[in-house]
C-alpha cells in the first residue's frame, strides 16, 4: 500500500504493535504487514541475538515470508546491546523505510526499547545502591501504592504515566528526584533528543487465563523444538552463563537443568511460571501508557482501517 506524499511530512509515521509474550504479536504483525505492504522492525530485546531463535521465539523464515524483517539476529550473545543502541540502529532503518514510501511496523514486547525509540533517553544520575535499597525496603513494608502517591505529589505529570504497581519505575522516579532535586518530568522535557517519529500505538491483549494457557503450551513447544539443545550449543560455543543474554527466560532454566540444579520437570514448571510473570509485567508497563490502544485478534480489520486513515492524515504538530 502506498502512502500519499506530502511536503509537510517531517516525521516518519510508524505503527507500534506491542503486547505481552505469547499473545500472538508475530502472526498478527505479519498479517498486518502483508495487508499494508509494510516492513517490520524488531522491538524485542532478546530477538536481536544470534543463535537464540527458539528461546526468544524469533520469527521463523516461514513466518517472515513475504515481509522484510529488520533488527533480528544482529548481535552475538556476548555483545553489548541496550535501549540506546537499539534506538541508534532503528532510526536509520525507519527513515529508509519511510523514504521508500513503505509502511513501518515496530513489533515487539520490550517497552523500554519502544519508549527509547519514540522519546529518546534523557540523561540522569547513576543508580544509588544505598538509596535504592532504602526505597525498596519501604516499598516492601508499605507497598508500591504508597510510594506512587508520594511520587504523585512530587511530580504528577511523571507519576500519572506509571502504574501504581510498577515499583521499579516508581523507585527510579523518587531516586532521580532525591539525587538531583529536580523533577523527572522536567529532565525529560529538557533532554537533547527530540521526538522524531509520529506513532500510532497498539497493544495486543487477551483474556489473562487464555494468555497463560498459551504461554504454557508455547513453553512446551519450545522444549520440543530443541530449546535444550540450543542452550547446550551456546555453552559449547563459549558463551558464559553469566552473560545477560544467557540469563534470559528459558536459557537460565535450561542451564540449571544442565548443571543438575533442576530436574526437567522443575525446569519446565519454573520456566512456565517465570514466563507468566514476565507477561504480567509487560501488561503492567503497557497499561500504564495511555498512548497504547488495546486490541484483540478480532480487531484486525478495524486496526487495518485505522492505520490506513492515520497514514493519510497530516501529522500532528507539537
Amino acid at each position: 500500500m502506498k502512502k500519499n506524499k506530502n511536503p509537510d511530512f517531517d516525521k516518519p509515521k510508524v505503527i507500534i504493535l506491542a503486547g505481552p509474550t505469547g499473545s500472538g504479536k508475530t502472526s498478527f504483525g505479519v498479517k498486518l504487514a502483508l495487508a499494508l505492504d509494510a516492513e517490520i522492525i524488531n522491538a524485542d530485546s532478546m530477538q536481536v541475538y544470534r543463535g537464540m531463535d527458539i528461546g526468544t521465539a524469533t520469527p521463523t523464515p516461514d513466518e517472515q515470508k513475504g515481509v522484510p524483517h529488520h533488527l533480528f539476529n544482529i548481535v552475538d550473545p556476548d555483545e553489548e546491546f541496550n535501549a540506546a543502541l537499539y534506538r541508534e540502529r532503528a532510526l536509520p532503518v525507519i527513515r529508509d523505510i519511510s523514504i521508500r514510501n513503505k509502511v513501518c511496523i515496530i513489533l515487539g514486547g520490550t517497552g523500554l526499547y519502544i519508549k527509547s525509540l519514540l522519546e529518546g533517553l534523557f540523561e540522569c544520575p547513576a543508580r544509588d545502591p544505598g538509596l535504592r535499597e532504602k526505597l525498596g525496603k519501604e516499598c516492601e513494608l508499605y507497598g508500591s501504592q504508597r510510594l506512587h502517591e508520594r511520587l504523585l505529589l512530587l511530580d504528577p505529570e511523571y507519576a500519572k504515566k506509571i502504574h501504581p504497581n510498577d515499583k521499579l519505575r516508581i523507585i527510579r522516579g523518587l531516586e532521580i528526584y532525591q539525587l538531583t532535586n529536580d523533577l523527572p518530568s522536567s529532565l525529560i522535557k529538557t533532554q537533547q533528543q527530540s521526538r522524531e517519529l509520529d506513532p500510532r500505538m497498539f497493544c495486543l491483549i487477551m483474556d489473562r487465563k487464555k494468555l497463560y494457557e498459551r504461554i504454557n503450551l508455547r513453553t512446551e513447544a519450545m522444549l520440543e523444538a530443541g530449546l535444550l539443545d540450543e542452550t547446550k550449543k551456546l555453552l559449547e560455543d563459549g558463551y558464559s552463563p553469566r552473560l545477560k543474554s544467557m540469563k534470559a527466560i528459558g536459557y537460565r532454566h535450561m542451564i540449571k537443568f544442565i548443571n543438575g540444579e533442576y530436574s526437567m520437570e522443575d525446569a519446565l514448571g519454573i520456566l512456565k511460571r517465570d514466563t507468566r510473570r514476565y507477561a504480567k509485567r509487560q501488561l503492567t508497563w503497557f497499561a500504564a501508557d495511555a498512548q497504547y490502544k488495546s486490541i484483540s485478534f478480532n480487531h484486525f480489520y478495524q486496526v487495518k482501517d485505522e492505520i490506513t486513515t492515520f497514514l493519510y492524515l497530516p501529522p500532528e504538530r507539537e
